[in-house]
């Protein structure tokens, strides 16, 4: 059986792809500054993330109980079937904890090891039916296997999108069910699994999963559609329908098509939150807003200057040419470029004034941008001993940054 969901690969080929045209503007965009601030960025998030993590680990180990041969010996052998029975060689260090009522297992990545996280509650109200407890166990080594998390920054941009990065976390879903799917010796048992998820420590017993799984047909509907569009998770009645599917052999239908509109409103939704909830959509909205004021708005606007100093220079060279065939009819430099028969055309209005130095020929152009007021491109001419005319272009009072490279003294 195929263990990875049949959108995952296209998903993130197709999110591969949109973050690589992202990075590759941002750095095209800022003139290579980008890897600077990528870099910087880069070793604050990892400082953050083994500060954040460290903590995690001490605490997990601080207040979980490690799963050994010593301790939990049947928890322990599950975790080397499921291993076994998903190739896996390294086994993972796995934990039991006390989560408060939380059913689910966690699968995290934290800096030089893989742990997997077992609810308590979960694992106790799987008691007596032990082989169910390899599907939230090989469930969890699923997103150790697929990489997910070490691919969250490079995959962020695209990750952002409405639809885009909210279906690619649901297809990682699909695929950590079928690890857990895999894991199980019986098939009926993860269901089992996903029944304890669903109805909780006792009542899971007595689900009728035929019938919660018949409940994904009425996911069609236009909010249920909506609302799942923007989510991580795929609702818990579709993972159920496509696990009975799995274990009957028969083909994989997760339910009923999604209504069309819905996609409308989501698609006016960016995903904002990248799975933490609405702290973790101010946080991200934060670091956005922060990226757009340090990066991405200055290197904007030294581009704008760069393409109006440009434009800038174009006239200033229609003026020199007047200028310089003026010289070749007159023998001197004409008083005023009126008299050259210069008119001046600006449509982008990038100039403010423009004048020529009846004495030497040097033509100036003042820039309209407030932020140069007072400066001037410099065309300068020369004669050399065959008689010809040579300018030479210059910044008067203009940085460096903003002008063509042969206009750099």
């Amino acid at each position: 059986m195929n263990l990875v969901y049949k959108n995952e690969k296209l998903l993130f080929g197709v999110m591969l792809a949109v973050s690589m045209l992202a990075w590759g503007a941002l750095l095209i965009g800022t003139l290579g500054q980008a890897l600077l601030y990528a870099a910087a960025f880069y070793l604050a998030w990892y400082l953050a993330c083994y500060v954040a993590q460290s903590a995690l680990v001490a605490w997990l180990t601080g207040t979980g109980v490690r799963i050994t041969a010593q301790q939990f010996p049947d928890l322990h052998q599950r975790v080397l079937a499921c291993c076994a029975r998903l190739e896996r060689t390294s086994v993972p260090e796995a934990y039991l904890l006390q989560a408060g009522g939380g059913f689910h297992a966690l699968a995290r990545r934290f800096p030089g090891n893989n742990n997997i996280v077992l609810d308590s509650d979960l694992v106790d109200a799987l008691d007596d039916r032990p082989d169910a407890i390899n599907f939230h166990i090989g469930h969890a080594i699923g997103g150790l296997d697929r990489r997910h998390l070490h691919r969250a920054l490079l995959l962020a941009p695209a990750a952002l999108l409405p639809l885009l990065g909210a279906a690619y976390a649901r297809a990682r879903e699909y695929s950590c069910d079928r690890h857990g799917f895999h894991a199980c010796a019986e098939l009926a048992s993860a269901q089992a699994g996903l029944a304890a998820l669903a109805a909780g420590g006792k009542r899971w017993r007595h689900l009728d999963r035929t019938g919660y799984a018949a409940q994904a047909r009425q996911a069609g509907g236009f909010w249920m559609s909506f609302h799942e569009l923007i989510s991580d998770r795929p609702w818990l009645v579709k993972r159920m329908a496509v696990v009975r599917d799995l274990a009957q052999g028969a083909p994989v239908e997760p339910g009923a098509p999604r209504h069309g509109l819905a996609y409308v409103l989501a698609l006016c939704v960016p995903r904002v939150s990248l799975g933490l909830g609405a702290p973790g959509a101010l946080l991200t909205l934060l670091t956005l807003a922060a990226v757009l004021a340090t990066v991405a708005w200055p290197a904007w606007q030294n581009l704008e200057a760069r393409t109006r100093m440009t434009q800038a220079v174009a006239v200033g060279r229609e003026a020199a040419a007047a200028v310089e065939r003026y010289y070749y009819a007159n023998g001197q430099s004409p008083a005023t470029l009126e008299q050259a028969g210069y008119a001046l055309i600006d449509p982008g209005h990038v100039v403010q004034a423009l004048e020529v130095d009846a004495g030497n020929g040097v033509v100036r152009v003042y820039p309209s941008d407030m932020r140069y007021r007072g400066g001037a491109l410099a065309f300068t001419p020369r004669v050399d001993e065959n008689r010809r005319v040579l300018w030479r272009c210059s910044g008067e009072d203009l940085p460096a940054a903003v002008l063509p490279p042969d206009c750099r003294d």
